[in-house]
């Protein structure tokens, strides 16, 4: 499975293309429609078209190639289906968290389901590294039920954080260390270790 930090990456290179190629488009019109008729055109339309074409292939095929490659790919896809080695339910009520256990204690390479339940608002419920980048993340939904599948390839220590607007409270919604993940024979080196 492929670590979110890689899947960032992947993305900025994306839609950096997708951004070229809508400014390119955008210059290229100016320069169409402010050139005189009379004279040749500053960029060929050839060039131009090739040059986007250029970067719509770039961006389109680092969406194939990551299609089964994004960590939450398999799990997502057949979430319901799938047996989970062990479920944490989770309360959110209050603009607070109430966890099961001071720590969740993770398994290495488990399917896990955080079964999250709101009690008054939307909330958003994040898994976060110590240096602030995001594992995984959804949306709470009060009324519905709220099942993030997941399964974890590095030792570490993470945080919840709420994901989602919800006043001017939601902002100090963060459980510090709440989840701990050890089993595994590598650690996440933007955590804390899972040893301390």
């Amino acid at each position: 499975m492929v670590d979110s930090h890689t899947v960032l990456w992947g993305q900025t290179i994306v839609y950096t293309a997708y951004c070229l190629a809508i400014l390119a488009v955008v210059e290229w019109f100016a320069l169409r429609i402010t050139t005189p008729a009379d004279h040749p055109p500053k960029v060929p339309p050839r060039l131009f078209y090739s040059f986007v074409g250029l970067l719509v292939l770039i961006g389109v095929s680092l969406h194939i190639i990551t299609f089964n490659t994004i960590p939450w790919v398999p799990d997502d896809l057949h979430g319901d289906s799938v047996q989970a080695a062990r479920t944490y339910p989770i309360i959110v009520q209050d603009h607070r968290y109430v966890l099961p256990e001071q720590q969740l204690q993770v398994p290495c390479g488990q399917v896990v389901r955080f079964s999250v339940t709101s009690g008054d608002l939307t909330y958003g419920f994040g898994l976060f590294r110590s240096d602030n980048s995001m594992v995984t993340q959804m949306q709470v939904v009060p009324g519905h039920p709220n099942n993030l599948v997941w399964t974890f390839q590095k030792n570490g220590v993470y945080s919840i954080r709420s994901t989602e607007y919800s006043g001017p409270k939601g902002d100090a919604m963060i459980v510090k260390d709440a989840v701990k993940v050890t089993g595994c024979s590598v650690d996440d080196p933007y955590t804390t270790s899972a040893k301390g």
